[in-house]
C-alpha cells in the first residue's frame, strides 16, 4: 500500500470518526447542526461561557472556537487528528455552521482528488459543477475561505471543501444548515444597521461616562494632592 493511499485512508477515517456508510449532511463528526451552545460546549469539554457573543439583537449570534488536544486522551502520544481548530456558529442558540481548519502537516501533499475521495466516504458523491447553477451569495466567512474544491449536500445543507491562502495554503471544510444560515445572515445585516444608527448616541453616552469618571478622579485627587 502506497504512502499516499495510507494518508487518504487515515484522513478519511479521522475526518468523522464514525461509520462511513451514511450521507449525513446535518452533522460533522459527532456535532449536529441545530445543537445548542451547551450541547456543543459539553462535547468539546469547553465552558458555554467561552462562546463569544457577536450580536444580541435582533437575534443572538455567537461563535465558539475550539482547538482539539494535540495528544491522545490520557497519554503522551501525539494525536493523528488532522483538525487544527473548529469554529461553531450559533443563531439563537442553534448551531448553523461549523468551520473546520485542518493542520497543514497532517494534509501536506494530499491532492484535491485525495481529499474528495476521503470526504466522499462520509457524504457521498460530490455535487456536479454546473456553470448554469446560481448558488446563493457567499457569506463573509465563505468569501474569505479561498477556492472551493468540491461541494456536497442537499437543499437544506451545504458541505464545502476549500483551499485557503490567507496565511499560507491550508484546507477548510464548512458545514452549513442553509435555512438557519439565511436567518443568521439576515439578523447580522440588521444588527449592523442598528449599530450604525445608534453609534452617535453611544458615543455621546461614552463621552459622558468618561467625563464623569474624570471629574470624580479630579475631585478625589484634588483633596490629597500635595505639590
Amino acid at each position: 500500500m502506497s504512502a499516499r493511499t495510507v494518508a487518504v485512508c487515515a484522513f478519511g477515517i479521522a475526518l468523522l470518526g464514525r461509520r462511513l456508510d451514511a450521507e449525513e449532511f446535518s452533522r460533522y463528526r459527532t456535532f449536529d447542526l441545530g445543537a445548542s451552545v451547551v450541547s456543543i460546549s459539553t462535547s468539546t469539554g469547553m465552558a458555554a461561557s467561552e462562546a463569544k457573543t457577536l450580536h444580541e439583537r435582533p437575534a443572538m449570534l455567537q461563535d465558539l472556537e475550539w482547538r482539539p488536544s494535540r495528544w491522545n486522551t490520557g497519554t503522551t502520544t501525539a494525536s493523528t487528528d488532522p483538525v487544527r481548530q473548529m469554529v461553531f456558529s450559533f443563531y439563537n442558540d442553534r448551531l448553523f455552521r461549523i468551520v473546520v481548519d485542518y493542520d497543514h502537516d497532517s494534509t501536506d501533499g494530499m491532492t484535491n482528488a485525495d481529499l474528495i475521495e476521503a470526504i466522499s466516504a462520509i457524504y457521498g458523491t460530490p455535487l456536479p459543477k454546473s456553470p448554469r447553477a446560481a448558488p446563493r451569495a457567499a457569506s463573509e466567512v465563505e468569501a474569505d475561505s479561498g477556492t472551493a474544491v468540491a461541494r456536497w449536500g442537499d437543499s437544506e445543507h451545504a458541505i464545502v471543501l476549500y483551499r485557503t491562502s490567507s496565511y499560507g495554503e491550508g484546507l477548510r471544510l464548512i458545514v452549513t444548515a442553509l435555512p438557519l444560515d439565511a436567518l443568521a445572515r439576515k439578523a447580522e445585516s440588521q444588527a449592523r444597521r442598528l449599530d450604525e444608527r445608534e453609534a452617535p448616541s453611544r458615543d455621546i453616552a461614552r463621552q459622558k461616562q468618561e467625563q464623569a469618571a474624570a471629574e470624580k478622579a479630579r475631585v478625589a485627587n484634588k483633596k490629597v494632592f500635595l505639590p
